[in-house]
């Protein structure tokens, strides 16, 4: 088994690397962009997320014996492909926005630098980590700013693949989520992990009541007890008989939630209980979370929903040639104009124009070369929103990892203080702030 990556890749990026190896396109300097044209489903912002895990799947983007066994044996590429594949590595440069970022239409969210042979075999990862990651992040930003002070915990394992189900867990956390039920998320990238039992485990046991004095053994009073398996009620008044008024929390999943959570608030109240907190999960999204907002729920639990981008699975973000040196050695900037998908040529930087504090305008600056591109100086009271991940081939590991994970956390949570009021409601609407471009000469 081998750990490369090479190869969660489309067939159409090494066939123009061939062509472009015959034809001597190969080495020419080459910008790529990657961006979205809209924000899907009316979202008013869009969370950047995926950039630690696609520079820790670069470096493993290499082309071994299975790799270049399998592409000689199906015939996808030449020999002087394969010769070249053989010694791949990427060497060229990728700069964009922190992980954990707010974007608009037009973000330029990724940048990669190097020769068009270096850049182009990136395009496929590249998107299918970042539009997966960007849109659970951003369906979980939503879902964070909807409960408020209330912590959430990713819980849709279950409804995703092996290997998005821990990419899905990782993105909520960086957009807001306090923890995640999926343990390999919490070893591989250091978030708190949580989980109790199921209604299997009630249902194991002669009656509710021996199975929840075999949990409390087990876990001690502060677990949380699901009392919905038959009877709520009697669920909640048998948790609090076998635990004690020391309960540390019931959880519900199903019903009407505002009224059943009411209910059992004034149950729990009136059997002393009045610490024990109350937990929902049943088919939660940011909707029903801010539905719940006058409500006596202590936190949620969150699994579809989250895991599906909240019915918006991909942040169709697209990986576009931008810029490129001329036969001449000049740059230019080169754009697709088909009608509904038309890019902006050039290589761009971006500000985030603030005022007192507020977002007012994503300002990016677009330049066909390197050297006119404008400088932070130059936008006083804007925030430079790009930064270096990879230098001339060398990955910046500070990215990557748990720590790389916490961090971008860290700038989520700051950066979404930024955004104007307007940014905050569920409804869909145009983005929060405008994208303003601005030719560099």
């Amino acid at each position: 088994m081998t750990s490369s990556t090479a190869l969660l890749t489309d067939r159409y990026e090494l066939t123009m690397l061939g062509a472009a190896l015959r034809d001597g396109t190969a080495a020419r300097p080459c910008v790529f962009e990657l961006f979205s044209r809209r924000l899907s489903g009316g979202r008013r912002f869009g969370v950047v997320a995926g950039t630690g895990r696609l520079l820790s799947l670069l470096r493993e983007f290499h082309f071994g014996e299975d790799e270049l066994r399998y592409l000689r044996d199906e015939h996808v590429v030449d020999a002087e492909s394969l010769t070249y594949l053989e010694n791949y590595r990427f060497t060229g440069s990728i700069s964009g926005y922190r992980e954990g970022e707010l974007y608009f239409p037009g973000s330029p969210i990724l940048t990669v630098e190097g020769s068009f042979a270096d850049a182009v075999v990136l395009e496929t990862l590249a998107l299918s980590v970042l539009n997966h990651d960007s849109a659970v992040a951003t369906a979980a930003s939503r879902m964070s700013i909807a409960a408020g002070d209330r912590p959430l915990a990713e819980m849709g394992s279950r409804r995703a693949a092996e290997h998005s189900a821990v990419a899905a867990a990782r993105a909520a956390y960086i957009a807001g989520f306090r923890a995640t039920s999926n343990l390999e998320a919490g070893r591989r990238w250091g978030i708190p992990t949580m989980g109790t039992a199921a209604h299997s485990w009630t249902l194991l046991h002669e009656s509710e009541e021996d199975a929840f004095r075999a949990q409390i053994a087990s876990l001690g009073t502060d677990t949380t007890l699901l009392v919905d398996t038959y009877d709520i009620r009697a669920g909640v008044d048998t948790a609090i008989r076998v635990a004690g008024t020391g309960l540390g929390g019931v959880r519900i999943d199903s019903g009407d939630l505002p009224i059943v959570a009411a209910d059992v608030r004034a149950q729990l109240d009136e059997l002393g209980a009045t610490a024990t907190r109350i937990t929902v999960t049943s088919d939660l999204d940011e909707y029903a979370i801010a539905s719940l907002a006058a409500s006596p729920v202590d936190a949620y639990g969150v699994g579809t929903s989250v895991v599906t981008g909240s019915g918006y699975p991909t942040a169709s973000m697209v990986y576009k040639l931008v810029a490129r040196q001329d036969a001449d050695g000049a740059w230019i900037g080169v754009a697709k104009a088909s009608a509904d998908k038309a890019s902006q040529g050039g290589r761009k930087a971006a500000f985030r124009t603030l005022t007192d504090g507020v977002a007012t305008a994503e300002t990016v600056v677009v330049s066909d070369g390197f050297e006119e591109l404008d400088t932070p100086s130059e936008h006083p009271g804007s925030r430079p929103l790009q930064v270096p991940f990879v230098d001339n081939g060398e990955i910046d590991t500070a990215f990557e990892g748990a720590e790389g994970t916490a961090s971008a956390r860290a700038h989520h949570l700051r950066v979404r203080e930024e955004l104007p009021v307007q940014a905050l409601a569920l409804s869909k609407s145009d983005p929060a702030i405008p994208t303003v471009l601005i030719d560099a000469v």
